[in-house]
């Protein structure tokens, strides 16, 4: 199983990132004369040619992801066009930010989200339902820069609980991770009430309750594993939503996470930058799922009979 997954993550990232380095050599603009225009420089034949070869880009499409590959592999990420220094570099600074706003906002959602989910099961109709229903449908009718900024007015510029721009870690990543989390909740609440629904009117739940358990831990006992079978098959497209939630978490509340750079680096048409960025997302994305997978197999072993994803 280890062998089929690490395969599967390989072949999968391959063909993402490959297919990513052709596209984002066919956005229009060239990144020399992008570079020239910007430093104010004149061109001349020789001095754009010198800087192709400089960057690789004379050599062919081929040619030039072989070396990004291996580069990649081995953490030499290149050179930025825009400022000359390492990728590698550049990217592991901000990278931890841009980490904990994402990882922390999945795990916040997950933990508010199962808990709402479950006692929401238990009393159909009762506040925790109601809630998640809320949290579901805000997450699907608004738009996460404008409840951002809601919470930024709110928080740190009326009641001033929080300086978001001047604190310490805690309190910068607070909001981010908050928001990124909002956007969560809801639909981990309604798989998570969806899984303990079903086990409600099952039978084993009413032998359960006629040999004297209490309903919730009768529910909470013979409910979890569906619930988290169901979880994780509805919360893999998540896994994409918290690489956008966080580029917008990062741009309302001024986090130096990965976002900023890399508008910079579709500005300045800085290839090597925005490439090693969208390997980085595919292998957060693509590792996400095949784990999503992993888990429900190991939960439910007829997956893996039938070969089920």
């Amino acid at each position: 199983m280890a062998t089929r997954f690490v395969g599967m993550t390989l072949v999968s990232w391959l063909a993402a990132v490959a297919v990513s380095f052709l596209l984002i050599r066919l956005v229009p603009g060239d990144p020399v004369d992008v570079f020239i225009n910007h430093v104010n420089i004149r061109a001349t034949d020789e001095l754009i040619a010198a800087y192709r070869e400089q960057w690789g880009l004379d050599r062919s499409l081929f040619v030039q992801f072989g070396l990004w590959l291996r580069g990649f592999f081995t953490l030499d990420w290149g050179t930025s066009f825009a400022t000359g220094g390492a990728v590698t570099g550049e990217l592991i600074a901000r990278l931890g930010w841009s980490a904990a706003i994402g990882v922390g906002g999945i795990a916040v959602a997950l933990l508010i989200g199962s808990a709402l989910g479950f006692f929401a099961a238990a009393k159909p109709g009762g506040l925790a339902d109601i809630g998640s229903r809320a949290f579901a449908v805000a997450g699907q009718a608004l738009p996460a820069f404008a409840v951002g900024v809601v919470a930024l007015w709110v928080l740190a510029a009326e009641f001033r609980w929080i300086q978001p721009f001047a604190g310490g870690p805690v309190e910068r990543l607070f909001l981010p991770i908050g928001l990124v989390a909002f956007f969560s909740i809801g639909s981990v609440s309604r798989l998570v009430r969806a899984g303990f629904i079903e086990t409600a009117g099952a039978p084993y739940l009413r032998t359960a309750l006629a040999k004297g358990l209490p309903y919730r831990l009768a529910l909470w006992r013979h409910g979890r594993q569906r619930a988290a079978i169901g979880l994780l098959a509805g919360i893999a497209p998540d896994l994409a939503w918290i690489v956008g939630g966080t580029a917008v978490a990062e741009i309302v509340f001024g986090v130096p996470g990965l976002s900023e750079r890399v508008i910079e680096a579709v500005a300045h048409r800085d290839y090597p930058i925005l490439q090693a960025y969208v390997a980085l997302v595919a292998l957060w994305i693509i590792i996400g799922l095949q784990l999503c997978t992993l888990f429900r197999r190991m939960l439910d072993p007829r997956l893996e009979a039938t070969g089920q994803a």
